[in-house]
């Protein structure tokens, strides 16, 4: 399945499928294709919206979380989207979809967070990719993953052509240092929507004690691990995330609301 792009009022995004709607948001390096295997597992019974965020070439005054956030609720207006829906984020997307939560809490009726910033951040393995350094982003982006292998010469391509870009390091470090600064750990008790954590138990990033303080701090998360995995689990095991996604949705769609 080759995922279709639509540009319309003013945003670029994939739009699959038809029903309860799944709205996904990527990562600081992430792409549309990052969610390739959950469109094709989910379009059949699902709607499935991922919207393309501008971190390279959005306004760099307004480049950081707040500014992703309102950039995503402009995109759930302009597409008149229904009153509530469940909303996955991986790494940045996750600390988006945390914040969107919090401020549209009517707006959100679940949760589905892997390998999520938030409460601690180590981007990249701890250092930004070096300029012109083709060997040392390879090595960056393989860091992501358990396998590194999934680290393709497109995507070790694509970061490369990012960090030889002033423009676009500006906004990925103003990006950064933003979520560093927007610490959700006093936060994340008044989201009281069903929250599912799906992390890799090889995740260098935001390692396993990290989604066991998410665990902690949501009062309805429930917390599942895949082994073998690394920062972008519904890539490196789409199979296994599928299946936690596949149960977590059966149990949400038709169970009550939690009173937040």
């Amino acid at each position: 399945m080759e995922l279709r792009r639509q540009h319309q009022h003013g945003y670029e995004y994939v739009d699959e499928g038809q029903g309860p709607v799944l709205l996904l948001l990527h990562g600081l390096f992430g792409a549309l294709s990052n969610w390739q295997d959950v469109v094709e597992e989910f379009s059949t019974d699902h709607r499935v919206i991922i919207p393309l965020l501008p971190i390279y070439d959005m306004p760099l005054t307004q480049a950081g979380v707040p500014g992703l956030v309102a950039y995503v609720e402009g995109f759930v207006k302009a597409l008149a989207l229904p009153p509530s829906f469940t909303v996955l984020g991986n790494s940045l997307g996750g600390h988006i979809a945390l914040v969107y939560a919090l401020s549209n809490p009517t707006r959100v009726n679940s949760l589905v967070l892997t390998g999520s910033s938030g409460l601690f951040e180590d981007s990249m393995g701890g250092s930004f990719p070096k300029r012109g350094n083709y060997a040392y982003v390879q090595e960056r982006v393989g860091y992501t993953f358990y396998d590194p292998t999934i680290a393709t010469r497109e995507l070790v391509d694509e970061v490369f052509n990012v960090t030889n870009s002033n423009a676009k390091c500006l906004r990925i470090i103003s990006i950064a240092r933003s979520a560093q600064r927007h610490n959700l750990s006093k936060e994340l008790t008044k989201i009281g929507v069903p929250t599912l954590l799906v992390w890799g138990l090889n995740d260098t990033i935001t390692p396993p004690p990290v989604a066991h303080e998410f665990a902690r701090l949501l009062p309805h998360a429930e917390l599942r691990f895949l082994d073998h995995c690394g920062h972008a689990p519904m890539m490196e095991r789409p199979a296994g995330f599928n299946a936690y996604l596949r149960h977590f949705l059966r149990t949400t769609e038709t169970a009550p609301a939690v009173a937040a």
